[in-house]
């Protein structure tokens, strides 16, 4: 059952009556080991602080940094790039874990930017498919073929919870085709706590990174915009990245797919998208070297020239599994 309140700063998590540990794609039968407690948000929420005092003082250095043979690795696991026909599936391996990780703690999250925009040229076949299975039947390949970053969204209380209870936590999961699986990075930056536009060393506040290849998701928290608000708009939102919402924009979240995982989808993302991107951005069929085809709801490679373009085949219902004896265990008094 989802917890649902008026309050932007109240829609958080997923309460749950049992014990989860986290899997991909398949049921759990997974036993948990009862000793091992780790937090759940809704069993911390009532200890969480309801006002967030931001740090006033401005950082004078960036705490995330690129590596220097590009700007989407992290150079503390890689020392270069992967070749052009491998970054699509370790993009959608980072994804899928990043969001059952985060539905398995009940940290809620929610895709945005070129990650929304990718959703949303597929979200036809998503309508029309009642089951992940189905998605899985019709091969749908839900990142942009030239991506190389994903971008996601929480909230401040989120943050908060992630940088008390999971940061610098690392998530080990058996991920199909990949001898020995793969580890992943939830890393916050300690410099979260300051909400000024004014810190542009560190728009990013949190992390999520694969070890094996220095691939990353970059997670932004949304918060009240207090100036803004001081001046009547009392549904101001804003990100360190200096992107600005009403909380209509967002909330309620929608449920959808994406890369076979449940995810969440921002309220208005029409609109959104449209602000962002233009509104041809949702009609024009051709784009950096493809072209979309309805038939098959896929981009095609139309020029040579362009890297980074590889169709996936999923192999059935196999996503990613966390490894046995690794699962997240909730607070049993979460209920």
């Amino acid at each position: 059952m989802r917890f649902q309140s008026l309050n932007w700063l109240r829609l958080y998590g997923v309460l749950s009556a049992t014990a989860i540990s986290l899997t991909l794609g398949q049921e759990d039968t997974t036993e948990v080991q009862q000793d091992v407690i780790e937090p759940h948000f809704m069993s911390v929420r009532p200890s969480l602080a309801k006002q967030y005092d931001s740090q006033s003082k401005i950082p004078t250095e960036k705490y995330f940094t690129e590596s220097s043979f590009h700007y989407h690795y992290d150079g503390r696991f890689a020392n270069h790039t992967l070749p052009d026909n491998e970054v699509t599936p370790y993009l959608s391996s980072l994804i899928q874990t990043y969001l059952e990780t985060m539905n398995s703690i009940g940290a809620e999250t929610w895709i945005m930017h070129g990650t929304l925009l990718s959703w949303w040229w597929n979200q036809k076949v998503q309508h029309e498919s009642h089951t992940k299975m189905d998605m899985f039947a019709n091969k749908i390949d839900q990142i942009f073929p030239w991506d190389n970053d994903l971008d996601v969204q929480i909230s401040e209380p989120t943050i908060h919870f992630l940088a008390d209870y999971y940061n610098y936590t690392d998530h080990h999961f058996d991920i199909p085709g990949v001898e020995g699986g793969r580890t992943y990075l939830l890393e916050i930056n300690p410099n979260y706590v300051v909400k000024s536009i004014k810190d542009r060393m560190n728009v990013i506040d949190g992390r999520w990174i694969d070890k094996s290849s220095g691939l990353f998701i970059d997670i932004t928290a949304v918060r009240p915009d207090d100036e803004k608000r001081r001046m009547g708009r009392k549904e101001a939102l804003m990100c360190k990245d200096r992107h600005h919402y009403e909380e209509s924009d967002i909330f309620p979240l929608r449920d959808s797919y994406f890369e076979g995982v449940a995810v969440k989808i921002p309220y208005a993302y029409a609109e959104l998208l449209a602000e962002e991107y233009g509104s041809s951005s949702m009609t024009k069929a051709d784009f950096q070297g493809h072209h979309f085809t309805e038939s098959t709801k896929t981009w095609e490679k139309v020029h040579a020239k362009v890297k980074r373009f590889l169709k996936r085949v999923w192999g059935g219902d196999e996503l990613p599994k966390r490894a046995p004896g690794t699962e997240p265990i909730v607070h049993m008094d979460a209920v």
